[in-house]
């Protein structure tokens, strides 16, 4: 199932969606650099692909951590890197009020994890009219979704989607239960696996996560051999200069090799 969203190209193509870009909106330069490449490679694979970037991070370990350039300027933006490549704009919101300011800009609407159960919020997300991605919280199985899934429903949500990005396992690692896919997918939603913060490393003593971005790929494959909707990757041209989440990030130069094979198993399973 692929998210009817304004600008999304190729949805008839059987392939998976993807939401991708860089972490946060860190400079005036990056998010344009990695779109650009993102949309080249998807038009060629005939991807659905939708921009991401956080406008500000408000849940940073350290509060030494990067968490924005100013919340209008990056929602600007983020805007202009939408208008410009003619693809769908995807950003994190943390609060009711920041619903109706990030609504007036992009085209999707991200509760982040940790905030998957705040009533509220759900609410403020729905009432904007956009499209809401709703992140599976890692401390909730995929069963308890479905309360999320009745919530925007009784809001009057009924474009949204949810992801898979992992479950605590212990204090300073994460697991994907790939059962979470087919069981989210009862909802009758759309459901994306989101790659690389279910690769996170949390709760590191330094303030910094880690990650395991050599598992990428592993884990992409599965989701799509599971038949997820859509996969979530963040992915920047240096991760180890990205201001935040760099330890898991894809590589942006690994992107289109990644994505070819991901097409090829995708098609393998639309024929068996």
């Amino acid at each position: 199932m692929t998210p009817t969203l304004p600008k999304l190209r190729y949805t008839d193509s059987g392939n998976f969606f993807l939401i991708a870009g860089p972490c946060v909106v860190e400079d005036h330069e990056n998010p344009f650099v990695v779109c650009e490449r993102l949309v080249a490679i998807c038009d060629r694979l005939h991807i659905p692909f939708a921009f991401k970037a956080s406008y500000r991070k408000a849940n940073r370990s350290s509060i030494n951590s990067f968490t924005g350039i100013g919340d209008v300027e990056a929602l600007r933006l983020l805007r202009e890197v939408g208008e410009r490549y003619g693809v769908p704009v995807v950003t994190d919101i943390h609060t009711n009020e920041e619903a109706a300011l990030a609504a007036d800009y992009v085209d999707v609407l991200q509760i982040p994890a940790f905030l998957c159960r705040q009533t509220e919020l759900l609410r403020a997300a729905a009432a904007t009219g956009r499209y809401v991605n709703v992140k599976k919280g890692q401390f909730l199985s995929p069963e308890a979704m479905t309360q999320v899934a009745d919530k925007m429903r009784a809001f009057g949500c009924q474009n949204f989607m949810l992801t898979e990005r992992g479950t605590t396992f212990g204090y300073q690692d994460l697991v994907v239960d790939f059962r979470g896919v087919p069981t989210m997918q009862r909802n009758g939603v759309p459901v994306v696996v989101d790659i690389t913060h279910s690769l996170q490393q949390p709760n590191q003593g330094s303030g910094v996560t880690g990650g395991r971005p050599d598992m990428i790929e592993t884990i992409a494959r599965a989701a799509i051999a599971v038949g997820a909707d859509g996969l979530f990757m963040e992915t920047h041209p240096d991760p180890a200069c990205a201001k935040s989440d760099g330890a898991n990030m894809l590589r942006l130069d690994l992107a289109e090799g990644l994505l070819e094979r991901l097409v090829v198993i995708r098609q393998t399973i639309i024929k068996l």
